[in-house]
């Protein structure tokens, strides 16, 4: 009778995990552990716009797809390239010659981030591996001559990080989409001879754990198929037990539709979603792509960095850090810089971040910001700004007679006294130690 009872179990789990193509079904799957408790992530914006570096990833549409065309991008070109020069000339310039992938994966390890997630296709079309579908506009056919997106994630799980994917769905001058534009989208000649072959080779050859897909809005889910992909992706491919994806699947899809939420790029919610959703955000404040012109002052310091993080988390949010190498394949030491720093953080306060969940309370600012998260009895205030005396009062937390709370990283207990019967406590601070995060972690282990 056991027996039977395991197997009927078995075939009801087996139904259970069988996802239709309809958002009803896909909305419901579980989103895999690790996502949620890896917390931190690394973006890298890498393709042939990074060979001219100037204005952003979106340089040949600004140069020749908006109408009009912007003129700085005009100016760019005809001050530095002769005439007649076109944008698929700069693929050949794009040598990567320098592109170290156990190198970067030690930097993106060294970061304290959990996952990475490589452009493996912007919107330009160039794909960074040898896709069958995009014959001479590839990283194999022409420019470096090797596969990126495979370099890459050899490197990258050899160091235990997961590996993830950007995916644009379209392509600003590919013949076929722009037919499919100009057909209202009533035809699919794109999607079915381009996109989607292209999508499951990417799936079925690299086996990504994150797809992040993008460049979704100028149509709907039903033109791009997506609901019909992601059905295929969370029951048969390679990878349908450990892939997250984003919510980047057709207009009006974003903060609705898809695994975890996007929103917007940068997006930063004023309250806790009720979804898991992520935040996407880059060291240069003004492009993804690398930038030849890029100043110091317009890069988040280091102590931006860790307080954006800091509040995402304690939003129930991952953070996925954005660098844009140069085409030579360099990570920019100042970029290299703010992630080594972010890991040193990390070595120390992780705990705080890693695997917790948001606490009843998400932030109080009574002496400093103070942001919290927690795991179980075990309450984390984190302290974005050194406060002004030796003493710091946090409101939310309710204190008993057994309370003990640590600086994380100084095993002695540290003083303090309730604020009142209701709750709070005033914590005696020690000398905190100098970091350039500007940031540090109480850890209340509280018992109520």
């Amino acid at each position: 009778m056991l027996t039977v009872f395991v197997v009927v179990v078995a075939l009801v789990s087996q139904t259970a995990a069988h996802y239709t193509p309809d958002w009803t079904s896909l909305d419901a799957r579980p989103l895999p552990s690790w996502y949620d408790e890896a917390k931190l992530g690394i973006f890298i914006h890498w393709g042939v716009f990074s060979v001219p570096g100037f204005g952003s990833e979106w340089f040949w549409w600004h140069w020749q797809g908006q109408q009009p065309p912007d003129q700085k991008y005009v100016n760019y070109m005809s001050q530095n390239y002769p005439p007649g020069f076109t944008y698929p000339e700069f693929a050949r310039q794009f040598h990567a010659q320098f592109f170290n992938p156990d190198e970067w994966a030690d930097i993106f390890k060294a970061s304290g981030a959990k996952y990475v997630v490589l452009t493996a296709k912007h919107h330009e079309g160039f794909t960074n591996w040898e896709s069958p579908n995009s014959w001479n506009w590839n990283s194999v056919d022409t420019g470096p001559h090797r596969d990126l997106v495979g370099d890459l994630a050899e490197a990258v799980r050899n160091r235990s990080l997961h590996y993830g994917l950007y995916n644009s769905l379209y392509e600003w001058f590919h013949p076929l989409y722009l037919i499919d534009k100009k057909n209202g989208f009533k035809t699919q000649e794109f999607v079915l001879q381009k996109l989607l072959p292209e999508l499951y080779n990417m799936v079925v050859r690299y086996r990504p754990e994150v797809i992040w897909s993008d460049g979704d809005w100028e149509a709907p889910d039903t033109y791009w198929n997506s609901t019909e992909f992601l059905a295929w992706l969370y029951n048969d491919s390679p990878v349908k037990d450990t892939v997250v994806t984003n919510d980047r699947w057709g207009a009006g899809c974003a903060c609705k539709h898809g695994g975890y939420y996007n929103c917007e790029d940068k997006y930063t919610p004023g309250q806790l979603p009720t979804h898991k959703w992520e935040k996407c955000t880059s060291v240069d404040t003004l492009s993804w792509g690398y930038r030849r012109n890029m100043k110091m002052n317009e890069l988040l310091p280091l102590a931006a960095i860790i307080e954006d993080l800091v509040r995402t988390v304690a939003f129930g949010g991952n953070y996925l850090l954005n660098v844009g190498p140069t085409p030579d394949g360099m990570i920019p030491p100042l970029f290299e810089e703010r992630l080594r720093g972010l890991g040193d953080w990390l070595e120390v306060n992780g705990q705080a971040i890693y695997s917790s969940k948001p606490w009843r309370v998400q932030s109080e600012n009574t002496t400093v910001p103070v942001w919290y998260t927690s795991k179980g009895l075990t309450v984390y205030a984190i302290l974005t700004a050194k406060p002004p005396m030796s003493t710091v009062k946090l409101l939310a937390p309710k204190a008993s007679a057994i309370t003990q709370v640590f600086l994380v990283g100084n095993p002695t207990p540290l003083s303090w006294a309730p604020v009142n019967p209701g709750g709070g406590l005033v914590v005696l601070l020690p000398e905190l130690p100098y970091t350039p995060a500007q940031a540090w972690t109480l850890e209340l282990d509280l018992v109520q």
